[in-house]
């Protein structure tokens, strides 16, 4: 079995403590997402898993190894980093073999080794080119070839894609998704973009200040959130965060009463925040929908859909509406329908997810 787990990990640098005592379990073949803001920890705890950086208490293993004192060589792991970390004076083919050669592989496993790998990436015709040569996604590809070729248990990837421009972001998203599809091998990935870690994980782990906030599906954390942290960093645009307080029958925010699926019970008076995603609302009532008044102050097209800029007293509001081709009917809008069965509620103290019907 060549899964990760991380046990109580901790990474202190002196007094300042980085790495909060993170547990994480990911299981062979998984394809697991680190996603938070810059800062939360994510990059070093991939590290750690690396060896590149020393683990200042807890247990790491790969493959039901302990691996916290293993040198980074003899971990069997391959790590593509953001900056592709190429040798500008070796070509294509002789990149890719720089590690096999010092593994001592033989001439002729070496060649088809590369061979396989470049037919795989799109990379034969260009084995003879130096890094200079290429554009930036084809860097990238030969940066993940020299990973494969090693036949590491666990590919390691440092937002490999940061360096490049949105179309070929896109482009290599898909490529890495039908890769992992293909080799099935153990995959950790970091990046600070949710558009990322939604469309390329098994499951993704939201860290932030050095704590993991929640571990899920990508549809299990955009549909419910453990926390107004997560809620507002998944989704594009975030979800809409409202201070309101319960009553008998819904919550009140900036004097409209929006309906709640689930019963109050005696969290009457209750001060939340009310969550509500942008595409979850819609411009005409329909059955056990609430009107949620708005000014609206922008309205942004997209091309099929248009975003609708707003105000509900105090709270700027983001929400999506589908465009028909035209969007002259959307500058009149001057309220949205909110249907109850979508609306997430949160503590207004911790932060923590409400489960009213519980």
């Amino acid at each position: 079995m060549s899964g990760v787990n991380l046990s109580g990990i901790v990474k202190a640098y002196g007094a300042v403590q980085v790495v909060h005592g993170i547990d994480l379990e990911v299981a062979e073949k998984e394809f697991v997402v680190l996603v938070g803001p810059s800062g939360c920890g994510k990059s070093t705890t991939l590290r750690m898993v690396a060896g590149l950086e020393e683990i200042t208490a807890g247990e790491l293993t790969i493959d039901d190894r302990r691996m916290n004192r293993v040198a980074p060589k003899d971990r069997d792991v391959a790590m593509v980093f953001q900056n592709y970390a190429l040798y500008p004076h070796l070509n294509v083919a002789d990149n890719m073999a720089f590690g096999l050669r010092i593994r001592k592989m033989p001439k002729d496993e070496i060649k088809t080794t590369i061979d396989d790998v470049a037919e795989i990436l799109g990379l034969t015709p260009y084995l003879d080119r130096r890094p200079a040569d290429l554009s930036g996604g084809q860097r990238q590809r030969v940066a993940m070839g020299r990973a494969i070729v090693r036949h590491p248990k666990v590919f390691l990837f440092d937002e490999p894609l940061s360096n490049l421009d949105a179309k070929l972001r896109t482009q290599m998203r898909a490529e890495i998704k039908r890769l992992h599809n293909r080799l099935g091998v153990t995959s950790i990935y970091v990046t600070h973009d949710q558009v990322e870690a939604m469309t390329l994980a098994d499951r993704i782990v939201v860290m932030n200040d050095g704590n993991i906030e929640q571990v899920g599906t990508p549809m299990e954390l955009f549909n419910d959130p453990a926390n107004v942290f997560v809620a507002g960093f998944l989704g594009s645009p975030p979800m809409n965060q409202i201070k309101g307080v319960l009553t008998a029958t819904g919550a009140q925010i900036e004097g409209t009463e929006i309906k709640l699926s689930g019963a109050v019970n005696d969290n009457v008076g209750r001060d939340v925040i009310v969550g509500i995603r942008p595409e979850h609302v819609t411009l005409e009532a329909g059955e056990d929908t609430t009107a949620l008044p708005i000014a609206l102050d922008l309205v942004e097209p997209l091309g099929s859909e248009a975003l609708l800029h707003a105000r509900s007293g105090d709270d700027n509001l983001v929400f999506k509406a589908d465009t028909n081709g035209d969007i002259a009917h959307l500058s009149g809008v001057k309220e949205v329908h909110v249907p109850s069965h979508l609306v997430k509620l949160f503590d207004a103290e911790t932060g923590r997810a409400l489960n009213l019907g519980a």
